[in-house]
């Protein structure tokens, strides 16, 4: 045990003040852009792995977590319009109209139809498992072998219970921000953010909380790529991950959050004419009762975690120095 912990990388060894020199670790990885669009490639150029996929976890989202239902969605609308109408705003239009709804039903939670705790833990293995054939499927076709979806749907869940346990560490690594999230609810309700001196408390307070996930789950999100290797348990897979990271993880948080810029604006380009198409057929009574917008959102959930895990797969591959990808995500 003493030899495999003195083998980890460990740039600060002392409380004494270390150089930028010391712990400057080079990392050769293709650019931001690059990586987002090879994401897009890889995905749209296994279509026939990925379709099928995407198919199959929209089928389980609905019958084990649920859909938004059609009236709720409605409820969505009329308040939205009652809003307005109270305002004084009148007609905004149906192309704002459209953006306040995207933005409305993501961030209330609309997403789903279950709250229940059933739900959510179906949700979880959900994900899980999309998250496990994606990556199965993607290191496979990456190494040039021929693979099938359903070959990821049969082996690629041995790892199932390591990657819970990793998943259940990140979840823990969370702690900081639910804090924070619980300390904000509390500062609104009783006005303690209106005095400055205050305000100013909390922004530090809430500085040290996202510090301190973010630095946490940096790790933890490679090491959940990393345990989906053979014979990889859960422990050393955080540890590799931990050693990889080490000195990298600002330009791993600076790439995630161009992930959700990007995927920001593909669900902006993708969600705005599929809402405004179901308020032009608003009028329309058999269009009354049909879930055409809830589908719609949660097929586009369900690309967003195969998206997220081509892309951190495709980091992690890069940082273990893997450059044979490049014809998979390069244009002919």
């Amino acid at each position: 045990m003493a030899k495999t912990r003195s083998k980890r990388v460990r740039l600060h060894k002392s409380f004494r003040r270390s150089y930028r020199e010391d712990y400057k670790r080079e990392l050769e990885v293709p650019g931001i852009m690059y990586h987002i669009f090879a994401t897009f490639r890889i995905i749209f150029k296994n279509w026939k792995l990925f379709l099928p996929l995407l198919i199959i976890s929209v089928i389980m989202a609905v019958v084990f977590v649920g859909l938004m239902s059609e009236s709720n969605y409605r409820q969505f609308q009329d308040i939205l319009d009652q809003t307005t109408e109270s305002m004084g705003v009148g007609d905004i239009g149906n192309f704002a109209k459209s953006g306040l709804l995207l933005i409305s039903t993501v961030t209330t939670g609309g997403l789903s139809g279950g709250s229940s705790e059933s739900a959510t833990v179906f949700a979880v293995i959900i994900f899980l498992i999309i998250w496990l054939t994606t990556i199965f499927l993607i290191r496979h076709r990456l190494a040039g072998h021929k693979v099938k979806l359903r070959d990821g749907l049969y082996n690629a869940m041995t790892p199932l219970i390591s990657t819970f346990v990793v998943f259940a560490i990140a979840v823990i690594q969370c702690i900081p921000l639910f804090l924070l999230i619980i300390a904000y609810s509390a500062a609104v309700q009783t006005n303690f953010l209106a005095t400055p001196f205050y305000a100013l408390v909390f922004f530090i307070f809430a500085m040290v909380m996202i510090i301190i996930s973010g630095y946490l789950l940096s790790s933890s999100l490679i090491a959940l790529v990393a345990v989906t290797a053979p014979g990889m348990y859960p422990l050393k897979a955080l540890h590799a991950a931990s050693d990889l990271m080490m000195g990298r993880r600002v330009r791993f948080i600076i790439r995630l959050v161009a992930l959700m810029l990007a995927l920001a604006i593909v669900w902006v380009i993708v969600m705005l004419p599929l809402i405004l198409i179901d308020l032009s057929l608003r009028g329309f009574e058999w269009t009354a009762n049909v879930p055409f917008v809830p589908i719609c959102l949660l097929t586009m959930t369900c690309f967003t975690g195969i998206y997220i895990s081509v892309y951190l797969y495709l980091y992690y591959r890069w940082m273990l120095g893997y450059k044979e990808d490049k014809k998979w995500t390069r244009k002919k």
